[in-house]
């Protein structure tokens, strides 16, 4: 396929675009008939949405009360599926084929520049985490002042290959360079297949012990609605939004599941059954996890885990598959963010080359591996960096998934937007802005008190 020229620069998506009744190859051909499943699009997608994300659910129910998170968790989704309902209308109704492209039609080289920007911030940033995690729960970790003791600790004892520099390495070696290696985001369905069903396996270990806990008189009924207190209380409602808009993110993939489906028409059913399915991960892991530890639930409720007391062997063992499956299930996460984070450094860094990256074995090695060891170094470096991370939710995340989508709707190049259009784009652009304002501001305030 010929590059696209568009605001002056060459587009070229990963692999040449495909046509609704073929695929094409890594050779530029294409092979009728093949292609992406649906089924494997949807596993995908899916896991692109269900990352780091799931674990700041029951604390945003802590701060709503279940009724309203759950219906925020909805609305959160629908206007998710809406903005990529307008992001793959407004790329059919122009000429290019990508994210960066329908930018770039719409604001010219410096919205695409913006654009490829935020998404290399947000899937450094969130891979960065996810690395930081997993060393978390393998290796342990300092949370409040007191010391976590990682899964390879409890299972073997201290030793040299399971202190955090070590099992990080052996896991970027062994199982994340394999993953982040494949050109085609369809090769990793199976992965994403099981990193759904890990997800899965986190709810109902996180179930079970809510139940038992509750039978046991160990918890309490949760809260229904929120508790208002004063003016800060208030604020604190607002922070909730950009962090559910960052678990529905995924708005960075779509076009590249696109590309390689056998029917690219299906994309849109594709982000609404795995939006329909990652709505009710979240809302079961929002109920359960507030359920299990009520007004102490934490920010990150993998620390709740961690410092979880009930020393019974099936409480011990529950806990032990909820840390497991979900450092497993980040592991499998990250080779598909990692996917549009090595698309965007290619396009940032390589403007003029007019040759696929996946054609391009030298260069396609050199960004994979360089940024594998940048992600590395930083985990092991910096441990303590939620702080930024939160910061880039309430920005660049909520920017890609709601503000650019709205704001192409309104530019509306191609004119094709209709009063609807309009009115949905105008909303999630005033809801996104307002809240990221308030949660920043409320971020700014805490950070001030702590120090």
């Amino acid at each position: 396929m010929a590059p696209v020229q568009q605001g002056g620069k060459l587009e070229a998506p990963l692999l040449p675009r495909a046509a609704d009744d073929g695929v094409a190859t890594c050779s530029g051909g294409r092979v009728d008939g093949e292609g992406a499943s649906f089924q494997g699009a949807v596993l995908n997608l899916s896991t692109t949405i269900i990352g780091a994300g799931i674990m700041s659910i029951p604390a945003t129910v802590k701060v709503l009360g279940v009724v309203p998170a759950l219906l925020v968790i909805l609305v959160v989704a629908f206007l998710s599926d809406v903005s990529i309902e307008f992001l793959l209308r407004f790329t059919d109704a122009g000429t290019s084929t990508s994210y960066s492209g329908v930018m770039s039609e719409s604001f010219g080289r410096l919205g695409r520049l913006i654009l490829q920007m935020c998404v290399a911030i947000t899937t450094m940033g969130t891979t960065t985490v996810y690395l930081i995690i997993i060393g978390d729960v393998l290796s342990g970790c300092m949370s409040e002042g007191s010391v976590n003791v990682g899964l390879l600790q409890e299972w073997f004892g201290t030793r040299w290959w399971n202190t955090r520099e070590w099992a990080l390495l052996f896991t970027c070696l062994l199982v994340l360079l394999p993953l982040v290696s494949f050109r085609r985001v369809d090769s990793l369905k199976f992965s994403s297949g099981l990193s759904v069903l890990l997800a899965v396996v986190f709810v109902l270990a996180s179930a079970a012990m809510a139940l038992m806990a509750l039978f046991t008189g160990r918890t309490e009924k949760p809260r229904l609605f929120p508790k208002i207190t004063d003016q800060s209380s208030v604020f604190k409602l607002f922070t909730t939004m950009p962090v559910l808009v960052s678990a529905f993110t995924c708005h960075f993939n779509v076009h590249h599941i696109k590309i390689e489906l056998r029917k690219p028409s299906q994309m849109n059913a594709v982000a609404r059954s795995s939006l329909l399915l990652c709505t009710i991960i979240y809302g079961a892991t929002g109920f359960f996890g507030y359920l299990l530890f009520g007004e102490e639930t934490m920010g990150d409720i993998l620390s709740n885990f961690n410092a979880y007391s009930d020393s019974s062997p099936l409480s011990v063992l529950l806990k032990d598959v909820v840390r497991l499956s979900y450092a497993v299930h980040l592991m499998l996460v990250f080779p598909l963010l990692n996917f549009s984070l090595r698309i965007n450094i290619d396009e940032l860094l390589f403007v003029k080359v007019k040759k696929p990256l996946a054609l391009d074995t030298r260069r396609f090695g050199i960004i994979t591996v360089s940024l594998l060891a940048s992600i590395y170094l930083i985990a092991i470096s910096i441990p303590t960096i939620w702080i930024v991370f939160q910061f880039i939710g309430s920005t660049t995340a909520v920017s890609i998934a709601f503000i650019f989508p709205g704001a192409i709707v309104l530019r509306d190049v191609n004119n094709i937007s209709r009063r609807r259009d309009m009115m949905l784009a105008t909303t999630m652009i005033v809801v996104a802005a307002t809240s990221s304002i308030i949660a920043i501001t409320s971020n700014v305030m805490d950070f001030t008190k702590k120090s």
